[in-house]
């Protein structure tokens, strides 16, 4: 039996004719050619109905990546995508915005890409609705949008999955590697947007996604056994599992799901006075990145928020949630 398709802003599993319009617009950008923590965040996104979003920026990995090593690391992350929307049965080829396949060659130069000049065009387009940039990878086209453009700095807010542990707050992880995983996919293009640019930003650091943990039995249960779409985005972390059980790191009963914070804190905000309520912040100078990719101590820049607490259990009880009533929809929950 053939299973229903659906299009991008319609939620047929929760009724959405029924459903009020979404005050928020969403631009997701990410690595979906690497950790498929963005699969899981993407397809939350994508369920959710209080975010529209406008478009799906396909990011390029650093050169060398093991998960991909490029060079074409923004291409096979479109074509993940697609394979992901063909399980999903969603009509949403034209969600997606191809990036650049290389970093920042200098802090003035931007990389011109499709998926850039996209993010130009709706942070310049007439809609009073807030307008987020989720970004759970490199900061390519989101520097480079800003190069393009100065002025969507004040029609967008940049919601960052990156960057290491702010200096005087907690100790870096053991054997982690510098600079931070994302940051490393473009350095500089980190250093225009956190020392150059007066992009708005909402910063959610490494000691801060590295909380975002399922368990593996969580994993088994709730996603895995929720048809065609849950099995797809469980054998894509057990696909991971596996590569490090080869290359002899043992076994883990967690995986971090890092990037569902920009579902946590775009589409699942408080309904009076709409903000990221159940979650913490502080809002600090921004801080400013040297060669390295280490913040530079005492020298600071515009206000920006740094989170300090998720609201984990809110993140993944809708998640797991949503999956179930989706795949209840389509006869296979």
């Amino acid at each position: 039996m053939a299973h229903p398709t659906w299009a991008p802003g319609t939620f047929p599993w929760l009724g959405g004719e029924d459903l009020a319009p979404a005050g928020v617009r969403v631009i997701v950008d990410n690595d979906f050619a690497g950790d498929p923590d963005d699969l899981f965040q993407v397809v939350h996104h994508l369920m959710s109905p209080a975010v529209e979003i406008r478009g799906i920026v396909a990011s390029h990995l650093a050169p060398g990546d093991p998960f991909d090593p490029g060079p074409e690391s923004a291409a096979h992350a479109a074509d993940r995508l697609r394979e992901l929307f063909a399980v999903m049965g969603l009509d949403g080829d034209g969600l997606v915005w191809p990036g650049a396949e290389h970093g920042l060659v200098d802090r003035t130069t931007p990389q011109d890409s499709p998926a850039a000049r996209a993010i130009v065009a709706e942070a310049m387009r007439d809609d009073p609705r807030p307008l987020y940039l989720c970004v759970g990878g490199g900061l390519t086209e989101t520097a480079s949008a800003w190069l393009l453009e100065p002025a969507i700095a004040r029609r967008l807010t940049v919601v960052w999955i990156g960057g290491p542990e702010l200096p005087g707050t907690v100790e870096e992880p053991p054997g982690v590697d510098n600079p931070e995983y994302n940051l490393n996919i473009d350095l500089t293009a980190g250093q225009v947007v956190f020392d150059d640019s007066d992009l708005p930003l909402w910063l959610v650091p490494r000691n801060m996604y590295r909380q975002c943990l399922v368990s593996d039995i969580e994993l088994r249960a709730r996603v895995g056994t929720r048809g065609a779409l849950g099995r797809h985005l469980l054998e894509a972390v057990r696909s991971v599992a596996r590569r490090m059980w080869d290359a002899g790191h043992g076994f883990s009963e967690t995986y971090a799901l890092g990037d569902s914070p920009l579902v946590l804190l775009t589409a699942l905000q408080s309904h009076f006075q709409p903000d990221t309520s159940s979650s913490d912040h502080v809002v600090v100078a921004c801080p400013r990145l040297d060669g390295s990719g280490a913040y530079v101590p005492g020298v600071g820049g515009r206000p920006i928020r740094v989170y300090t607490r998720l609201d984990v259990r809110l993140m993944f009880e809708d998640m797991f949630g949503k999956l179930e009533a989706f795949a209840r929809w389509r006869g296979e929950g």
